[in-house]
C-alpha cells in the first residue's frame, strides 16, 4: 500500500512538471556554444593523438571498456567536459546531457559500415525513429529528416533535421558527425490535429542535438562509438531529485537502443 502511494504521488509531481511549457533562453543557447566548443576541442586533440583512437581509449577505464566491448558488451558511460581550470561548464536554465556509447559488430568491415552511413540506411535502424529521409547529399556530407519519438515517463514526438558529416581517415579509422539544425515537438501526432510547437518554445525535453561518431576496424569487426550531447530545459527543484534520474536515464537509454539496432543492422 505504501508503494502505491508513493507511485500515484511521484506521478503526479511528474506529470505536473510534464505539462509546464518552457522556453529556450538566449544564456542557455550561449552556454550550450561554449560547452560544445570545448567538447569538440578535445575530440580533435584525440584524433589527432598517436595510436590511441576512439573516445573511450582516453578514459581511465578504457582498458576494461575495450575488453567489455570486444566481448559483445554495449558499454555506455556518462561524460561531462569541463573547462581549462577543471571546471563545470555552466549553462544557464539548462541542462547537458552528455554520454558516449561503444558496441562491436562482429564480422564486419569498415567499408561495410561507412556504405550503410553514407547511405543513410542506418537512419531508421533505431526504434525510436518513425520516419527516415535524406533530404540532400554531397561528396561526405548529407542532410537528414528524422522523426523521433522519446519515452520515459511522457511520450514526445520530434521533426528534426541534421547536417551529417563523414570522413575516412585511414584503412581502419573514419568519424562521423551529425549535428540537429532544426527539432520542432510535434503536439498530437499522427492525428487531425497535429501541428508544430514553436522551436526553442515547446516542453523542453530535447531543444540541442549533436552526435560525434568513430569507427575502428579491429580483429573481428568494427568498433562503432557515438558521442552525444542534448540540450533540454532544468528541473524544477520540486521535483528533481525523483526527474532527475529519469532524464538522465532517457539519455542513456537511447544510446544503447541505437548502439544495439546498429549492431543488429550491420550484423
Amino acid at each position: 500500500m505504501r508503494r502505491r502511494l508513493v507511485s500515484v504521488i511521484i506521478c503526479g509531481l511528474l506529470a505536473s512538471a510534464a505539462i509546464d511549457a518552457a522556453r529556450l533562453q538566449p544564456e542557455s543557447e550561449a552556454g550550450w556554444r561554449a560547452y560544445v566548443a570545448v567538447t569538440e576541442r578535445r575530440i580533435a586533440t584525440e584524433l589527432s593523438a598517436r595510436g590511441s583512437f576512439l573516445a573511450m581509449d582516453f578514459a581511465g577505464d578504457a582498458a576494461a571498456d575495450r575488453l567489455a566491448v570486444l566481448a559483445g558488451e554495449v558499454v555506455t558511460r556518462e561524460v561531462e567536459t569541463v573547462d581549462a581550470d577543471g571546471a563545470r561548464i555552466d549553462i544557464p536554465s539548462a541542462l547537458a546531457h552528455h554520454w558516449r556509447g561503444d558496441v562491436l559488430v562482429p564480422r564486419a568491415t569498415l567499408d561495410d559500415v561507412l556504405a550503410k552511413v553514407e547511405s543513410g540506411a542506418l537512419l531508421s535502424a533505431p526504434d525510436d525513429v518513425l520516419k527516415a529521409a535524406v533530404i540532400d547529399r554531397g561528396p561526405g556530407w548529407m542532410t537528414v529528416y528524422l522523426r523521433v519519438r522519446r519515452t520515459k515517463f511522457v511520450t514526445v514526438v520530434y521533426d528534426t533535421t541534421h547536417d551529417v558529416t563523414f570522413t575516412r581517415l585511414s584503412a581502419t579509422r573514419a568519424v562521423s558527425r551529425s549535428t540537429a539544425t532544426r527539432i520542432v515537438e510535434i503536439e498530437d501526432p499522427g492525428t487531425a490535429s497535429e501541428r508544430a510547437l514553436p522551436a526553442g518554445d515547446d516542453h523542453g525535453y530535447l531543444w540541442k542535438l549533436n552526435a560525434y561518431w568513430r569507427y575502428e576496424q579491429v580483429p573481428g569487426g568494427v568498433i562503432v562509438e557515438c558521442e552525444s550531447i542534448s540540450l533540454s530545459r532544468t528541473v524544477p527543484s520540486l521535483v528533481r531529485y525523483l526527474v532527475g534520474p529519469l532524464i538522465e536515464s532517457t539519455a542513456r537509454d537511447s544510446m544503447d537502443r541505437t548502439l544495439r539496432a546498429v549492431r543488429a543492422h550491420e550484423s
